[in-house]
């Protein structure tokens, strides 16, 4: 996927520098799911610095000053790259995405209001994080984030201009939050793409719902459409309810604002299912680095998460030389049945660096996909050579 020139394009650094190589610790650490790999962890006395091009290993300080050299918009250009070479490289399939807020609990000591992640739940402090994910494939998009500055609509809307360099006419599966006139008149205004969108339950919604005559798709199903427009706005929008229910003391109404000509019916209980796929990402590959937050630092924050993003993107194209039931595991599954817990031994023989590793599963097929696995890049007309170990090629063995 190129992403050590993604990584040396968001440092604007060269082979030869040390930033990229702490960069590549971070996109490292989120592999392995973890927050840090320090001296006082294990695998500090497995090499790990030497997989970043290292003779050391980052402290926090180091990532923190690194990060903060570099922008908002820098790291929005990163995914938004990084989106397009996966495009390219068949990552991402269909024409529905779906759009999801997504809180992180935060260990960060500022002053600020606590919330529920749950309902049930106790309030922690939390950061907002709003994710665009292909739904066929299961693979994000890009992510963004809330703060006082940036609002659902805002945050929303430059996550969609991400979308747009993947496909610019998708169908767009939308949360609840995403239900504001602000956004979907931008939308309608600004971009081609068609959106669903549940409506928020109110007063004025529910006397709607009352009023409509329904159309009977199976028993205990109908389907209504009328024009809906918000309170002191003109611009008319596509109104479907869902009723669920044999009589009325039994009904159940579910409302959505389409921008979409697709039938009713194929929108709400065909297509809206697949918004669901995001949950399962989150539950996936959240560990990657999308389940906890420590500054608030925007600037670093996005740092972080968007060089997790080019690790969730390498794991999800080494799952794909995996044999069933392996391509099916969660990041922490396979961090630690393989990235964390085959043993091995590192050798350099004139230009290659050899990695044997033992006792690896045999189920996983390791072997046929890594070993000799210069000319298999050659066959493949890509460089064998990781310029960010120095020019060396890189070879394995399993024993």
């Amino acid at each position: 996927m190129g992403s050590w020139d993604l990584i040396k394009g968001y440092t604007g650094s060269t082979d030869l520098d040390i930033e990229p190589r702490i960069a590549m610790q971070i996109v490292n650490e989120a592999s392995l799911c973890k927050n840090r790999v320090r001296r006082k962890n294990y695998i500090a006395h497995q090499g790990f610095e030497l997989l970043n091009g290292l003779g050391f290993l980052a402290t926090d300080e180091h990532v923190h000053y690194l990060l903060d050299n570099y922008t908002v918009c820098q790291a929005q250009e990163l995914q938004g790259t990084l989106a397009a070479i996966r495009l390219n490289n068949g990552h991402y399939e269909g024409d529905i995405i779906a759009i999801d807020p997504h809180r992180i609990v935060s260990t960060t000591q500022r002053v600020m209001p606590k919330k529920k992640k749950q309902p049930g739940s106790p309030s922690k402090k939390m950061l907002q994080t709003f994710f665009a994910l292909n739904t066929q494939t299961g693979q994000p998009i890009g992510c963004g984030i809330g703060s006082p500055g940036a609002n659902t609509t805002k945050a929303t809307l430059d996550l969609l201009n991400m979308v747009q360099r993947v496909n610019k006419k998708a169908l767009i599966l939308a949360d609840k939050e995403h239900f504001t006139e602000k956004l979907i008149r931008g939308i309608n205004q600004d971009y081609q793409f068609e959106y669903l969108v549940p409506v928020i339950s109110t007063v004025r919604i529910k006397k709607i719902e009352r009023s409509l005559s329904y159309k009977m798709q199976w028993a205990g199903y109908g389907v209504a459409e009328t024009v809906f427009n918000f309170s002191r706005h003109k611009e008319k929008y596509r109104l479907i309810v869902q009723r669920e229910g044999e009589t009325e003391p039994s009904y159940r109404y579910k409302s959505f604002l389409s921008l979409s000509d697709k039938p009713a019916t194929t929108l709400i209980s065909e297509m809206y299912r697949e918004r669901w796929s995001i949950e399962d990402f989150f539950n996936f590959d959240g560990a990657m680095g999308f389940d906890r937050a420590s500054t608030f630092n925007l600037n670093i924050r996005y740092g972080k998460m968007s060089l997790a993003l080019l690790a969730q993107a390498a794991s999800y194209q080494f799952r794909q030389k995996l044999p069933q039931p392996y391509n099916r595991w969660n990041a922490t599954h396979l961090s630690d049945a393989v990235f964390n817990k085959i043993d091995g031994d590192i050798r350099v023989k004139d230009d290659t660096i050899i990695i044997t590793c033992y006792n690896a599963p045999e189920g996983l097929n390791l072997q046929e996909n890594y070993q000799n696995l210069p000319e298999k890049l050659l066959a493949q007309r890509i460089n064998p050579r990781a310029p960010w170990l120095y020019n060396f090629k890189v070879d394995f063995r399993f024993k």
